[in-house]
């Protein structure tokens, strides 16, 4: 067993990983990097998404993701990773054909619009059908062997959670008894398990850091495990311990052999004092965040941008040993 591989176990126990959080924390990429991650050593992950945004395909630079597991990447130790986008109207199909055996006449509903119908009459069943699939495929054996060792969902943003994964109780507006109701149990039965895991991706800022107490809150009401808050775009700390003056300022120019006159001065004074403020407001945050007493991990701003190379380096991070 590598050490990664080892370190990634400890890190993330679970094998589904629902990864949530307000919509621009960066959600999307910090799931493709754990997926990455988890798949280190020779694992096999797949990367699951439901809000028919194919941001996974734009991430890993390959075509739209059609309603079938497709390999994406390798992983380190040769590892891979795989990816499927659950569309509710294939899932239900799927639904129909396993549970009602309609198979051909099921698809013949589309001619008819009856699946768009009945996936907005009841805003429900396209929740118990998308997560089914995810249950369906994080507890799918061949020969006695799971067929992944992880599934990372990217799941619904923290405004959404909550009702994305209380299945049970949309449910039970649908039906008393029959399939629906035994497949959302079962669901919510694998949702509540330490199978489960539920991570809550933030950044540094007052709106995110509020939704990400919100959603833990409500999360831990209905019963849900709760992983790691993932802290993303963090920055390094500049202008530490020092206090900034102008008379500073013009002495470091000075010195540097730049201008120091009276606007520049002014303009640099300003703008450390902005820094310094805006490092004290993330500081109070970050212990706010703190108290919520989760595992916290934090991940690096990218200035140029998520790529393949540098989902790996927040994968490599994802991977390494805990600090705690």
């Amino acid at each position: 067993m590598r050490a990664g591989e080892q370190s990634a176990n400890e890190n993330w126990p679970a094998r589904l990983h629902v990864v949530t959080g307000k919509g621009g924390t960066g959600k999307t990429s910090v799931a493709a990097a754990l997926a990455l991650a988890l798949a280190g050593g020779g694992r096999r992950t797949l990367l699951v998404e439901v809000e028919g945004r194919q941001g996974i395909a734009q991430l890993f630079d390959t075509a739209p993701l059609p309603y079938e597991e497709r390999r994406i990447a390798g992983a380190v130790g040769g590892g891979e990773v795989r990816a499927l986008a659950v569309d509710p109207e294939e899932a239900l199909l799927e639904y129909l054909d396993m549970f009602y055996k309609l198979g051909a006449a099921g698809r013949a509903l589309r001619k008819f619009g009856a699946i768009d119908f009945a996936t907005t009459i009841a805003p429900g069943l396209r929740d118990v059908l998308l997560t089914g699939k995810v249950k369906e495929a994080t507890t799918r054996t061949t020969d006695r062997r799971r067929v992944y060792d992880a599934v990372v969902l990217d799941a619904p943003p923290t405004g959404r959670i909550g009702r994305f994964l209380n299945v049970t109780t949309e449910t039970a507006r649908l039906a008393k008894v029959g399939p629906i109701k035994t497949q959302s149990e079962g669901v919510a039965a694998l949702l509540r398990s330490p199978i489960t895991s539920v991570h809550v991706v933030t950044l540094l800022e007052e709106m995110p850091v509020q939704e990400t107490v919100d959603a833990i809150a409500e999360l831990t009401a209905l019963g849900i495990p709760i992983g790691h808050v993932i802290v993303n775009s963090t920055r390094e700390p500049l202008l530490a311990g020092v206090k900034v003056t102008q008379t500073e300022l013009r002495r470091g120019l000075t010195a540097a052999g730049l201008s120091a006159d009276r606007a520049m001065v002014a303009g640099l004074h300003t703008e450390a004092k902005a820094h310094l403020t805006r490092r004290a407001m993330e500081e109070s945050l970050r212990a706010e965040l703190a108290e919520l007493g989760r595992p916290m991990i934090e991940l690096p701003l990218i200035p140029q941008g998520i790529t393949r190379p540098t989902l790996d380096q927040l994968a490599e991070i994802l991977a390494a040993p805990s600090r705690k």
